[in-house]
């Protein structure tokens, strides 16, 4: 077992990527990959090891992921334009033998501490500015090394880890396995409307993040269809290209369908081509998807998952509309809604999502302590997410047990960005919440309370935040106020911050 053998058996000629308006057939991406593999391995990177990749949506990244996995190794996607102390944070977290960055990464990387850096022996990078020490990922392809066998790999064997919130707590590594990954493909294509070969799939999702990853990126590839990767979305432009390249499937998170809910002057047949519209990450308004089907006739179908879960659990695509529905949950997965005590609740009453099957996460990375609250000893992992289901088992999304925000369908975790702003030398107290925006699904709001005597100013301290966090996790407005409601206990009360 290997998820590198995805692209296999493929007919050489068939279009598995275009990137940059360059056609890879699986042919060509066969032989880039084998190259790959074949200079890791010569440079000592095998079983276990981790590589880190810090690249947009492009061909680079691809051929890294199946080359990676294919020497038995272990792949860590991160987001390249993150700071250099988040990306400083999130390499030694996980110890990487190996890092590919894109030009956007390089500035960033030259920034983190010295002793970091010394401590990955190889640096790879794809395009542009050389680095000291570094080799370039063109090289690698033409080296030319004898060839080397995809490595042979159980089940269990750590395949991916990926930065989450997790389902509760800070940002932490979660580890899935090649059968973690394998098994969701599987249980995804179970939906009614399923991926074909002929399909041409849209991909502005981020590759480091697991919709991205597995959902549209390790779909495609083990279905053998073709995927016309985009580095970043412009409503517009992403019109031009899913009319010109004939694309038949659209997945992305709710800001996407949302800018294109507003584009009044957009065609009406801009996305006639596309047989299968698919929304995650985030809850999707009902209004924007009305739109949407006025504009362009398109219907949206909703889904859910989470990074623990590989990441799809539940999908609507083929079913009857429903409104504000996400669907039923995909076959091979467990499914229940449970109280507090966990035990099953009646149906239409609202409870806990707790989820079980071959897709569950391995745990969190040396993070026992995280590991034991998401997972029960009989395995069923705690989403914290609350729904109801109706009589006919298609569920709803209506709360959320914990206090993640959800930013254009990434996870933002409070505390994270309390504690960015808790080290400013001017912040006595922070707290920070997420409120609904229009376009990104919710947005970071923090309350401060200043030192005392100190004046701060809002576009300072969220210059700040962007010093140390990614964009899409600083706030977008920040009050400041005498103090922050607490119970008797001193608790912070965070819903009475709106």
């Amino acid at each position: 077992m290997n998820l590198a053998h995805l692209i296999d058996d493929h007919p050489s000629d068939g279009v598995a990527l275009i990137s940059r308006g360059v056609p890879t057939t699986y042919g060509e991406l066969r032989a880039q990959v084998a190259a790959m593999r074949a200079t890791l391995a010569a440079a000592g990177i095998g079983r276990g090891d981790r590589v880190a990749v810090a690249c947009g949506n492009g061909v680079h990244f691809v051929v890294t992921y199946l080359a990676v996995l294919g020497v038995g190794a272990v792949i860590v996607p991160l987001n390249p334009t993150s700071p250099a102390p988040e990306l400083e944070r999130e390499l030694g977290v996980v110890n990487p033998k190996a890092i590919v960055l894109e030009p956007v990464a390089v500035a960033t990387w030259q920034a983190i501490d010295a002793a970091m850096a010394t401590r990955i022996a190889t640096v790879i990078v794809t395009e542009g500015q050389v680095i000291d020490g570094a080799v370039s990922f063109d090289s690698m392809l033409d080296a030319g090394g004898d060839p080397v066998a995809i490595t042979d790999l159980h089940g269990d064997d750590l395949a991916v880890l990926i930065f989450t919130s997790g389902t509760a707590g800070a940002p932490r590594a979660a580890m899935l396995s090649h059968g973690n990954l394998l098994a969701n493909l599987a249980q995804t294509q179970t939906a009614r409307e399923r991926i074909l070969p002929s399909d041409v799939i849209y991909c502005v999702l981020p590759l480091h993040h697991i919709f991205g990853l597995n959902v549209v990126l390790g779909l495609s590839i083990m279905v053998g269809s073709t995927l016309v990767l985009a580095q970043r979305f412009d409503p517009a432009t992403a019109l031009d290209t899913i009319r010109e390249r004939g694309v038949t499937v659209v997945p992305g998170a709710p800001p996407m369908w949302m800018s294109w809910s507003v584009f009044s002057d957009a065609p009406s047949d801009a996305l006639s081509t596309v047989r299968l519209a698919l929304s995650g990450a985030a809850k999707l308004s009902e209004t924007a998807a009305a739109r949407v089907h006025d504009l362009f006739g398109l219907t949206i179908h909703e889904g859910y998952g989470l990074t623990e879960a590989s990441p799809s659990v539940t999908s609507a695509a083929g079913m009857e509309l429903r409104p504000g529905s996400i669907g039923k949950v995909l076959d091979g997965i467990d499914l229940r809604l449970v109280d507090e005590q966990g035990t099953d609740v009646l149906r239409g009453d609202a409870g806990e999502i707790w989820l079980r099957g071959p897709n569950i996460f391995l745990g969190y990375l040396a993070d026992a302590e995280a590991t034991a609250r998401a997972l029960t000893a009989d395995g069923w992992l705690r989403t914290g997410d609350i729904a109801v289901s109706d009589d006919d088992g298609y569920l709803y999304l209506v709360d959320r047990a914990k206090d993640l925000i959800i930013v254009s369908g990434f996870n933002v975790y409070p505390a994270e960005v309390e504690e960015v702003l808790a080290e400013h030398p001017g912040v006595a107290e922070v707290a920070v919440v997420g409120v609904p925006h229009p376009h990104s699904g919710e947005a970071v709001k923090a309350y401060v309370v200043a030192e005392a005597g100190v004046h701060l100013d809002e576009e300072q301290l969220i210059a700040h935040c962007a010093d140390n966090l990614a964009r899409y996790k600083c706030p977008s407005k920040i009050l400041f106020v005498d103090e922050l409601p607490r119970g008797p206990g001193g608790k912070l009360l965070r819903r009475e911050l709106t």
